[in-house]
């Protein structure tokens, strides 16, 4: 089976995958948090930072592309094969309210007419093989059906599906009925995603349905960063990459204030991971100073790790 790092705006960014890469093992690929081309049909400067050349990136990733247009799309998908890339990725499953309201990500699956005639013109135009990343509805599932019969419609490269509906977030228990029906209905490579957070977890999807190839974990990865490798994750480890992706943030943003304030939403999954770690993390999210920031984040990495269930 094969393990894919979800896109995870805000967290996943260049520097998270390149040091994740380095000093941990077991991802296979890498999804990037997406584009989302303008009418300008140019790419932002941080866009154009987090999306280098394919071949200057030492392991397999993969765009992500959030648009309803799909001259937008197309424009995009050629962007990322000049980089060199060979696959870009469809986001129509991000639950964000904003995204949604203008008729995007997972608000696309709405309306499933308009999807397919979406999808018409990009799978005949793309210059890339092309995955989507999904969700099972919007505020129900009863479109579910119709939604699969679009995706059988077209060469998808790979259907990674998050079993929950807008409306869940990511709150609500996994709709496991949902994927089932899409297991028995869909017929092309299928990758399970969703509230993956231990082998454990893991081991229950594949024992589940064990024709799937491949499973992607997002959260899970963050607040257990080495549960891949063999061992797992080990408290040298994680200090090291911790501190390395404060010096690089520090770096990129010129500011140890923000660098601070993204590392904290890594935080905000790892604190779980240590025991007795309640009252550093309460004073760690508070903290607005990069010493004490430090001096935290520190007392909270000589913590004990709590066991993961295998």
């Amino acid at each position: 089976m094969e393990y894919y790092f979800a896109p995870l705006e805000g967290l996943t960014d260049s520097i998270y995958r390149r040091l994740h890469h380095a000093h941990f093992s077991g991802i296979h690929r890498y999804y990037m948090p997406f584009l989302s081309p303008t009418i300008h049909r140019t790419l932002t400067h941080k866009e154009d930072r987090e999306l280098p050349m394919a071949d200057s990136v030492p392991f397999a990733a993969t765009p992500q592309i959030l648009t309803k247009d799909p001259e937008a799309f197309l424009w995009a998908a050629d962007q990322c094969a000049q980089r060199g890339y060979g696959e870009v990725n469809l986001n129509i499953g991000c639950p964000s309210g904003t995204v949604v309201s203008k008729g995007k990500g997972a608000g696309m699956l709405a309306d499933p007419e308009a999807l397919d005639r979406f999808f018409d013109q990009i799978f005949a135009a793309s210059p890339l093989p092309i995955s989507v990343k999904t969700r099972v509805g919007v505020n129900d599932t009863e479109s579910l059906p119709r939604l699969v019969e679009v995706f059988r419609r077209y060469p998808i490269q790979l259907l990674i599906v998050h079993p929950r509906i807008r409306k869940d977030f990511y709150q609500t228990p996994i709709r496991q009925d949902t994927f089932q029906y899409v297991v028995e209905n869909y017929h092309g490579p299928l990758c399970y995603n969703g509230d993956l957070c231990s082998l454990s977890d893991i081991h229950s999807i594949r024992s589940h349905y064990p024709q799937l190839s491949s499973v992607m974990l997002g959260r899970g990865l963050i607040a257990d960063p080495g549960m891949l490798a063999p061992g797992g994750t080990d408290a040298a480890t994680l200090a090291r990459f911790h501190d390395a992706l404060l010096e690089e943030y520090i770096h990129q943003f010129g500011s140890a204030r923000n660098a601070m304030f993204r590392m904290k939403e890594n935080w905000h999954y790892l604190s779980p991971r240590f025991e007795n770690s309640e009252k550093l993390s309460k004073r760690l999210r508070k903290t607005t100073d990069i010493q004490e920031f430090r001096a935290i984040t520190q007392e909270i990495l000589h913590l004990p790790l709590r066991p993961m269930p295998s």
